[in-house]
């Protein structure tokens, strides 16, 4: 129902930005090693600790981990789904984002996030970092691909060693 201002031309405003709200895009394979999936924890709840948002692709491996590193960090996490049922998150996600599009999905992750983190990964990983480096966004890369050394991928992919050096230098990227 339209209210009484609406109706009589009053000016309809959105809300303001959330001031500070930065988004850290955590990137990485469905099927890694376990020790990926205790730095993707520990990066999901460095990434909550800092009151920034989580975003992943909504699945399990690296993105579950993340998830769950998050809401044990009280942090808010977004899924970005590839398949077209929420049900398909994981249980760590706060807010399923169903697209129905397959590895396209990538596009999304990649553009809604100010700064991401890769750890380790695959195929679908390395289309979301190929979509950052063309996009000129930084991705700090957690024993992931090792990309050829050019002008590009020196000043957009940053080789990190920790969980809390890969957080610290996101942040500080993405504004924080």
């Amino acid at each position: 129902m339209i209210s009484e201002n609406a109706a009589a031309g009053a000016a309809f405003k959105l809300p303001p930005r959330v001031a500070g709200l930065l988004i850290i895009g955590v990137i990485g394979g469905q099927h890694p090693p376990q020790e990926a999936l205790a730095l993707a924890e520990r990066v999901g709840e460095l990434v909550a600790k800092s009151g920034s948002t989580l975003l992943c692709g909504g699945l399990g491996g690296v993105m579950e981990a993340a998830c769950r590193g998050a809401k044990r960090g009280g942090g808010l996490t977004i899924g970005v789904l590839p398949g077209g049922d929420k049900h398909e998150a994981n249980p760590h996600v706060d807010i399923p984002i169903v697209t129905a599009m397959g590895t396209a999905r990538n596009a999304i992750v990649v553009r809604s996030s100010d700064a991401l983190i890769a750890i380790d990964g695959s195929f679908g990983t390395l289309t979301e970092i190929g979509y950052a480096l063309d996009l000129r966004k930084k991705v700090f890369a957690l024993r992931s691909w090792a990309l050829p050394v050019d002008p590009t991928t020196r000043e957009f992919y940053v080789a990190v060693t920790t969980p809390e050096e890969a957080v610290e230098k996101a942040i500080d990227e993405a504004g924080g």
